[in-house]
């Protein structure tokens, strides 16, 4: 007979057993959000009622040209802050790692210090930056060298500038420790061989540290792939709403936010977050097979 208890003890249980408090997390906070989601997205929903129109609101996406714009807007963004969060972050990363560098302990914090400030602090100072008023910094530095006050939230090219001066000075130290991390798993006696070999500085930063830290570029790519076409409360500090001029502003979790919650249009909102979670899929599926991630090792 067996004791009572020794389910738990077993060995072929006790997997499922610590395994089962993910999974339940996953269903109820991933898997049954993501179906609710995609049912709504499918009605009408009103304040007291609902009702089941089909696709007729993916339908009405195709021929929304807000929505183009936001789309266009969150990816123009999304591929800009990838090639800033990805390229120099790892050059700060191998600058911290080398011999040059001291305190890198402190070093460390002040770089992780932006990325621990509340997005609503960190977007009221931008904007008070940005501002077109002649108080503002970047006007203030327009007038020492002569020019005029500038507009920076009112036109298109210095607005994207003003939002990537944001998200580069949150995440950058934060790509960098994870740079700095993954350098850590790099042998230091493939750069001591490199330099018997007559290799330069460059050479074994081209032919050795890039090839090697792959696996956190990739991790880095993924997560800021998600991070820019997900941004949004940036872009809503920065102009003290959602309504920038022209839209200009404007992103798909932001368009989002003002079909759902401002324009009480829950069904068609749901829509639009079904085809961000689609368009995010995709984008990244695709760059994990271009970077190799879905082949099976040669053994």
């Amino acid at each position: 007979m067996k004791k009572k208890g020794s389910f738990l003890y077993s060995q072929k249980a006790a997997p499922f057993v610590f395994v089962l408090p993910f999974v339940i997390t996953f269903i109820i906070f991933w898997v049954y959000p993501l179906i609710s989601a995609f049912v709504m997205s499918t009605q009408n929903i009103g304040a007291v009622s609902r009702e089941f129109i089909g696709f007729k609101n993916y339908a009405k996406l195709l021929k929304d040209n807000v929505f183009h714009q936001a789309v266009a807007n969150s990816f123009e963004y999304m591929v800009l802050t990838c090639a800033l969060l990805i390229p120099f972050p790892m050059l700060y990363a191998v600058l911290l790692d080398g011999k040059l560098v001291k305190g890198k302990g402190i070093w460390k914090a002040l770089m992780y210090v932006p990325a621990l400030t509340s997005v609503v602090i960190s977007g009221t100072l931008f904007r008070l930056m940005f501002t077109e008023y002649r108080t503002g910094q970047m006007n203030v530095l327009l007038a020492l060298i002569g020019l005029p006050a500038f507009k920076w939230l009112k036109v298109k090219w210095t607005s994207e500038i003003a939002l990537l001066v944001l998200c580069c000075w949150r995440w950058t130290g934060v790509n960098t420790l994870y740079f700095m991390s993954g350098l850590k798993s790099i042998d230091k006696g493939l750069y001591e061989a490199g330099s018997i070999d007559g290799a330069n500085k460059w050479q074994m930063f081209r032919y050795i540290t890039i090839p090697l830290l792959k696996p956190t570029t990739i991790y880095v790519l993924t997560i800021s792939i998600y991070a820019g076409l997900s941004m949004f409360l940036e872009s809503f500090m920065l102009w003290a709403g959602n309504d920038s001029p022209k839209n200009i502003g404007l992103t798909i979790v932001g368009y989002l936010y003002k079909r759902g919650i401002q324009k009480n249009d829950m069904g068609y909102a749901c829509a639009v977050g079904v085809v961000l979670l689609v368009l995010a899929m995709i984008i990244n599926f695709t760059q994990l097979i271009i970077n190799g991630q879905f082949k099976k090792e040669e053994k």
